[in-house]
């Protein structure tokens, strides 16, 4: 019976990603979270408290998923850069779900493993200019900001933008690495 319990739980949580990634928390419907995952809406709130809960367990699966997939390396922060524009490319519903959360989640207790994982990143970026391996032109803070912008720029482009867009996605990847590597040679 567990197991049954643990596949619509890991059900309700994709079908979650998917509405959430859509619609937002506002405009997210559990009646279709529920009909996507093939079970009674009362399931959600016995395994999520809440609508927001979902959102929540969702954003939080999706933020394990790209800490797991891109590791990071203060010594190549070129390619972290890279590789994050290659999982944003293929998990576009991690990014939407992040835009998500900044604009409707802003308020809400912070997540303990982003705050940790950024604390590790800061610290991280102050050894490697410390010790001379990145220059130490911006704070830590500053290049984790530009480093992280710039991973997700093609993808939360201006759609007018689009016509003009480099059509080759290796060309995009290309121009974010070349960008954190012009950051890192300021002196």
């Amino acid at each position: 019976m567990a197991r049954d319990a643990e596949q619509t739980k890991q059900r309700l949580l994709e079908a979650a990603i998917s509405e959430f990634a859509a619609y937002g928390i506002a405009g997210a419907r559990v009646d279709r979270v529920a009909a996507a995952a093939g079970c009674n809406k009362a399931m959600i709130y016995s395994y999520f408290g809440s609508k927001e809960g979902l959102f929540d367990a969702a954003f939080d699966e999706r933020t394990a998923a790209f800490f797991e997939a891109v590791p990071f390396d203060a010594g190549d922060l070129a390619g972290y850069t890279g590789r994050a524009f290659d999982y944003f490319d293929e998990h576009p519903e991690t990014l939407r779900l992040s835009t998500w959360y900044r604009l409707e989640r802003s308020d809400a207790e912070h997540l303990a493993a982003i705050t940790e994982v950024n604390d590790v990143r800061l610290r991280e970026i102050g050894r490697a200019q410390r010790e001379g391996e990145i220059s130490g032109h911006f704070s830590p803070v500053q290049l984790l900001v530009l480093i992280q912008a710039l991973s997700a720029a093609w993808h939360s482009t201006n759609p007018e933008l689009g016509p003009h867009l480099p059509s080759a996605r290796a060309g995009r990847r290309q121009t974010l690495v070349d960008a954190v590597q012009g950051l890192l040679a300021v002196k």
